[in-house]
């Protein structure tokens, strides 16, 4: 009890620091053109669990980063993810009318404002990755902006939408179910624990690189089983998103490639084979394990 009472608190305290870096970072409501940015602060601030900044917080952990630069790759890794969601929500895609337990941006606003958010938020992620310290040498915070891309890009997130807009209707295998995935899902939260491990003073050594790298790929695709149980057994309250959205647009799943069990098997599956690439780092990968446990465990 003792140890999930200090979780729940190291992850409460990184969720409200999250929440004051990046509204600290997004520019002003009264700043021109002021309803995009009015706009763009709606997407981020206020919902959401952070997973994916709690990654990287936690990858910091485990390789002794000053906290000051995991915030800044938290950040743009989070500005990333929420475009993707603006983006996803859009009539040209899942059309969606709610996110995070209000109305989606596109809704809230209106569509051509939702698709500048998108892509405005893009663009500031990587301007604060591109002009923040975040890195002992030059050389590696390029390659910290280079993993940041691919991850978001045709070879990352965007090209696994892509994959899954493509899918619909189909009966995918689940290897190609699982190449999309790594795509759609997988990327950004492999690059937030990259990048939070990468925010080191001393780098980090290639043997610990390949174990969180590791990690990252299990959790990532976990983190997306549970997604696709969740999307059937939980209600649209507890999601915050329409639930049964998968469903209802005929899209391959875990669940429906699977059945419910084996999909809730491969889950503890890829949940264990996280936790055994970190067993050699003991109490520095602490976060990470209870994280692994949180994503896994989660209910919404």
């Amino acid at each position: 009890m003792l140890a999930n009472n200090d979780f729940q608190d190291w992850m409460r305290q990184r969720q409200l620091r999250m929440e004051a870096v990046l509204e600290q970072l997004l520019p002003a409501p009264d700043l021109a053109p002021q309803r995009l940015h009015q706009a763009m602060r709606y997407a981020v601030l206020g919902g959401g669990k952070r997973v994916r900044p709690l990654l990287a917080f936690a990858a910091g952990e485990l390789s002794g980063a000053p906290l000051d630069r995991v915030e800044t790759v938290a950040a743009a890794v989070e500005l990333i993810h929420v475009y993707s969601l603006v983006h996803d929500d859009l009539p040209c895609m899942d059309n969606d009318a709610l996110r995070r337990g209000k109305p989606t941006c596109h809704v809230e606003f209106d569509e051509a404002t939702a698709l500048l958010v998108g892509d405005s938020l893009q663009s500031l992620a990587f301007q604060l990755v591109a002009e923040r310290p975040i890195a002992h040498s030059a050389a590696l915070q390029l390659e910290m902006i280079r993993v940041l891309a691919l991850a978001a890009g045709s070879r990352g997130m965007a090209g696994g939408q892509a994959i899954d807009l493509d899918s619909v209707g189909k009966n995918l295998s689940q290897p190609e179910l699982e190449f999309m995935h790594i795509h759609k899902t997988g990327a950004l939260i492999r690059a937030a624990v990259l990048l939070g491990a990468h925010c080191s003073n001393n780098g980090v050594e290639a043997e610990q690189l390949e174990a969180i790298n590791h990690y990252a790929k299990c959790i990532g695709l976990a983190f997306q089983v549970v997604d696709d149980i969740l999307d059937v057994e939980a209600s649209t309250a507890t999601l915050g998103k329409t639930a049964g959205k998968d469903a209802e647009n005929d899209k391959p799943t875990y669940v429906s490639i699977l059945g419910l069990s084996a999909a809730r098997e491969l889950a503890d599956e890829l949940h264990q084979d996280a936790l055994s690439a970190l067993a050699d780092y003991g109490d520095r990968a602490r976060r990470l394990v209870q994280l692994a446990d949180f994503i896994v465990r989660r209910q919404s």
